[in-house]
């Protein structure tokens, strides 16, 4: 218990300086020399994060709004003008005499009625590119997403990523993201700083995003902000859109499998807004208009809700809750049944304390449950478990001088691993099993810092200090030997009562980063990072399943430690309209898990001797050019990459590649606004084929062929994948009406490429008949063979859009 009393004694005194701060700071010198404010959607009231606001006096005398579109810097010479500009927008100048004209100011921009060409797809500073210190970082707003083509005209967040430079798929029909070498677990995915577990529907077909909730989503792939961790590979952040505080207003689709409905609007006031978004698939209805009895009785769907309520109270304060819960479930007859649910909470509170300091609070509930059941009077059980996350941050920005910004706080994470429950149908031949339960505490400490060091150097630099203990009630077994080798026996069992510490970890984590312009329009831009990891998933598919088992950190088990360093060019050409980056990078990883053969890590409760532990290391060249501007917008991307483990136990000891490693990816995004009512989008992929293991021959036992494997594994690799969709979009002629529609036609796999899903390994029967020797019976003859699966072949969707 000392470990909770000594985390206990921290809360308390973090509470006291908490309030301390809010309580004397805002009184605290309201920085005379200070300008500070909000720049805000003149539509909508939400923030616009990234806006330049800026002296027109002195241009280089300004600043870019955070997250919530607060911005604060030195006042200059009074009088002079305020320009603000947010790309997309209309700039506003306002002119000031006095200081006491700058009080808690407040700016609403209006969008462009911009002409064809200059239709704008991105929401960020056009300068963006060159002048920030990001390095390994990219982003997607919502409206990217909305032209990208659609898999059976649902629009995906994922699929969104998986198209930008640095990122893997494990294969045809999944949303598992391998960013530069990471396995799927390795990626940190949240909305609105609640983690999700499993970020998918329909087996990874799709994601759990409906993307008209979607305000914007940020993928770091390397320079991961100090503020942020535990997970040794990515950050995917996604924000939820706040509500419109001016009018209520929708939108929503209808296709092919499914439809979904936003709905967002004031609550009350100006100062308070709501959201609700929901969509399903009806999937489970086609199955029941079936013919076939057998499909009749089958029921697949999945749905999925989210909202969000946001109030501003005063100048200075701002609270958001954010909620999401989606349920999938596969029935096949009345014989087997799976289920998974995702379910998250966030609460946030933003306060500006004075023009200088601003504070963040977070805190979030992620749950996330699964269950099977097969019904056999003899064989027949109910598998299920769950596991949560509760957390909290705090985080205090510091804004001394306009160049120059501070943040500091701590996050602390509690985990829950339930025990898994396994109850058989038949008590008579089987015992109930019931797994041990696993909880593990987590605080973390961050400071981090970024400076304009000179007008062409910038640096930003960080420390995270992240401890983690495992905690009872618990249990560890002891085996022969000390190590838990697979014939190894349970020597010894260690109980632990509720709060006694069982293990402890922790690291420091340093992120640094810098930019230097080599050019008005080229830098030179690089990175250091360090994560730990302390959770991770032992799976028997390297795509992601919804029953994968998150393993925590404990005796026998440490946590990941990934190092990664990036070097790259970024540079803007065509007054901003074109964006250009070469990107490099080396990745570590110490500490990471394997599979050993024919492993079971599902129904057993000492999961540890069923796994290997080893390293990796990663390492590949990234190229982007992207175009923001113009009736033509889009992005080419291409990736060699090379990614390695090598764990003893496995491959005969020697490194192997993981089935993501996949030296080559290119990818095509073209969006083309033919007029005012048609627009076209179209884009191609072409990846290296996955690394799998196949058999080097087989044998005949009991006059079945059976399949044999060597020691090596991944020794092949399926035939390189490439695929083109297309999409086709048409707005109904409704301008000036309240309710406006357009009809999307999409193609995935639009040239029928038969891209393999899975190779099975059996006999192949002949034509020859041919009679035993012995009996005279007449016997087929056979040979091995190989049965190849396509999951898609041309695949036309169709989807009504609309919005009021």
């Amino acid at each position: 218990m000392l470990g909770f009393n000594f985390v206990a004694f921290r809360y308390v005194c973090i509470l006291f300086i908490f309030v301390f701060l809010s309580a004397e700071l805002d009184s605290f010198a309201q920085s005379i020399g200070q300008v500070s404010g909000q720049v805000l959607d003149g539509q909508s009231g939400e923030p616009l994060p990234g806006a330049a606001i800026y002296w027109e006096n002195q241009p280089t005398k300004g600043t870019v709004t955070d997250v919530n579109g607060f911005f604060s810097f030195p006042v200059e010479p009074l009088p002079n003008s305020l320009k603000i500009s947010f790309l997309g927008y209309e700039a506003v100048r306002r002119s000031f005499n006095k200081k006491d004209e700058l009080a808690e100011l407040k700016f609403f921009l209006s969008p462009n009625e911009m002409n064809l060409s200059e239709v704008v797809v991105s929401e960020r500073r056009e300068d963006y590119n060159v002048k920030s210190t990001a390095i390994g970082k990219s982003e997607i707003s919502g409206d990217e997403l909305r032209r990208i083509p659609a898999l059976f005209g649902e629009v995906d967040l994922l699929r969104g990523i998986q198209l930008l430079p640095g990122v893997n798929t494990a294969g045809e029909g999944t949303t598992g993201l391998f960013v530069r070498g990471g396995s799927s677990d390795q990626n940190l995915i949240q909305i609105d700083g609640a983690p999700i577990y499993n970020p998918s529907h329909f087996f990874g077909f799709f994601s759990v995003f409906n993307p008209d909730a979607i305000s914007d989503v940020a993928l770091y792939k390397g320079n991961i902000p100090a503020n942020f961790g535990g997970r040794a590979s990515s950050l995917v952040d996604i924000s939820l859109k706040e509500g419109n505080t001016q009018k209520l207003k929708g939108d929503g689709g209808i296709g092919s499998i499914s439809s979904r409905i936003t709905v967002d609007g004031p609550l009350f006031s100006d100062d308070a807004s709501f959201l609700i978004s929901a969509r399903r698939t009806y999937a489970d209805v086609f199955l029941g208009l079936s013919s076939n009895e057998s499909l009749r009785e089958n029921q697949l769907y999945f749905y999925d809700l989210s909202g969000k309520l946001m109030w501003r109270k005063g100048e200075k304060n701002k609270f958001t809750f954010s909620t999401y819960y989606g349920s999938d479930f596969l029935g096949l007859s009345e014989q087997f049944g799976l289920g998974w649910n995702n379910w998250i909470n966030s609460f946030n509170w933003d306060r500006q304390i004075n023009d200088k300091l601003f504070l963040d609070v977070t805190a979030y509930y992620s749950f996330y449950k699964y269950k099977i059941t097969v019904s056999d009077e003899d064989n027949g059980f109910d598998w299920s478990n769950y596991f949560s996350e509760t957390g909290g941050k705090i985080a205090f920005t510091y804004l001394p001088e306009d160049d120059t910004e501070l943040k500091f706080g701590m996050h602390s994470q509690l985990y829950y691993f339930a025990p898994v429950d396994l109850q058989f149908s038949n008590d008579e031949n089987l015992l109930p099993f019931e797994s041990t339960t696993r909880i593990g505490f987590q605080n973390s400490f961050f400071i981090a810092g970024k400076s304009e060091v000179s007008e062409k150097l910038s640096v930003e630099a960080g420390l995270r200090w992240s401890a983690y203990q495992q905690i009872g009630n618990g249990t560890n077994y002891l085996y022969e030997g000390g190590e838990p080798t697979g014939d190894a026996a349970i020597s010894d069992t260690l109980n632990y009562s509720f709060g006694e510490r069982m293990k402890f970890f922790d690291g420091l984590e340093p992120r640094v980063a810098f930019r230097y312009l080599l050019t008005d329009g080229l830098a030179l831009k690089g990175s250091y990072n360090r994560n730990y990891q302390y959770i991770q998933v032992a799976s028997n598919s390297s795509a992601g399943l919804p029953i994968d088992r998150w393993i925590p950190a404990g005796k026998y088990i440490e946590p990941i430690r990934s190092d990664q360093v990036s070097l790259g060019l970024f540079k803007n050409l065509n007054d901003n309209r074109w964006e250009l980056s070469l990107e490099g990078y080396y990745r570590d990883f110490r500490n990471i898990i394997d599979l050993k053969q024919d492993a079971n890590v599902l129904f057993k409760d000492n999961v540890e001797t069923e796994i290997l532990t080893g390293d990796g290391w990663a390492y590949g060249l990234e190229f982007m050019l992207r175009k923001n501007i113009g009736k033509t917008t889009g992005w080419l991307s291409y990736t060699w990459s090379r990614v390695y483990r090598q764990i003893e136990g496995i491959n005969m000891d020697l490194p192997y590649n993981p089935r993501y490693d996949r030296p080559h990816d290119l990818s095509l995004v073209l969006t083309h606004q033919l007029n005012e009512r048609l627009s076209f989008s179209g884009t191609f992929v072409y990846t290296t084929g996955v690394a799998v293991t196949f058999p080097v021959g087989s044998y005949v036992l009991d006059n079945q062929r059976i399949p044999l494997y060597d020691a090596y594994r991944n020794n092949s690799r399926f035939p390189d994948y490439h695929r083109m969709d297309l999409s086709l979009t048409l707005k109904n002629k409704d301008k000036g009406r309240w309710w406006k529609g357009s009809w999307n036609f999409s193609v995935y796999n639009a040239y029928g490429r038969k891209n393999p899903f899975s190779y099975q390994f059996s006999v192949i029967k002949n034509n020859d008949i041919n009679f035993d020797s012995s009996e005279g019976i007449p016997v087929v003859s056979q040979r091995p063979g190989v049965v190849k699966t396509y999951l898609f072949g041309i695949l036309p969707s169709v989807t009504y859009n609309f919005t009021f």
